[in-house]
């Protein structure tokens, strides 16, 4: 199969997974149904992704794959720290209260395996964290911040970007932030973690 068509095909089995994900939750989530969804043969999905938590995997890191790109490639350039938290953080935000997230968010909730938490936590949280990581340690380097815990320095940054913005997505209670907004919060989150972190 040619590569065009079957990154086409992968991007339909993948809307159809979200579809299935959101009428009948993980537990209800099979590699079946999201075949049929898709249109697709079952064959074709277990040799594409293995399992279901194989393909959750796939969305997960497909969904994370911009901010985690953005991080990398800042990372190369002589950019910095600072300003690179400053492009960063419209892109987490916008990727965190999106709906693709949400709906992952709200299945893993409901997944009273941890199977999807997991999943979601390895190939979004865990690939992310690191880079987060090197950009503060930057920011130390360079003079900008002042801290002895990265770890630490990293959760109070998420915090101050963060705050509540994914929760009240996920149950219901926020609309989607406009681009100006995701904007504004992330230019205050940098202001803040440099006041605090001076």
């Amino acid at each position: 199969m040619r590569e065009e068509k079957r990154s086409l095909r992968q991007q339909q089995i993948e809307a159809a997974a979200y579809e299935v994900l959101e009428a009948k939750g993980y537990g209800g989530t099979s590699m079946l149904g999201i075949a049929k969804q898709a249109r697709a043969s079952n064959e074709t999905l277990y040799n594409w992704y293995g399992d279901k938590q194989g393909l959750f995997q796939a969305l997960v890191t497909r969904n994370a794959e911009e901010v985690k790109t953005h991080l990398e490639s800042e990372l190369e350039t002589g950019h910095d720290a600072l300003s690179i938290l400053e492009t960063f953080g419209p892109k987490l935000l916008n990727l965190l209260t999106g709906e693709r997230a949400v709906a992952l968010n709200r299945a893993a909730a409901a997944d009273s395996s941890g199977e999807l938490g997991a999943t979601l936590s390895k190939a979004g949280r865990e690939a992310v964290i690191p880079l987060l990581e090197q950009v503060l340690v930057r920011a130390r380097d360079e003079g900008q911040l002042n801290f002895d815990n990265t770890g630490e320095a990293v959760g109070l940054y998420l915090d101050l970007l963060i705050g509540d913005q994914q929760i009240r997505r996920v149950i219901g209670r926020l609309p989607i932030p406009s681009a100006s907004v995701c904007e504004d919060r992330a230019q205050r989150a940098v202001n803040y973690l440099r006041q605090l972190l001076a």
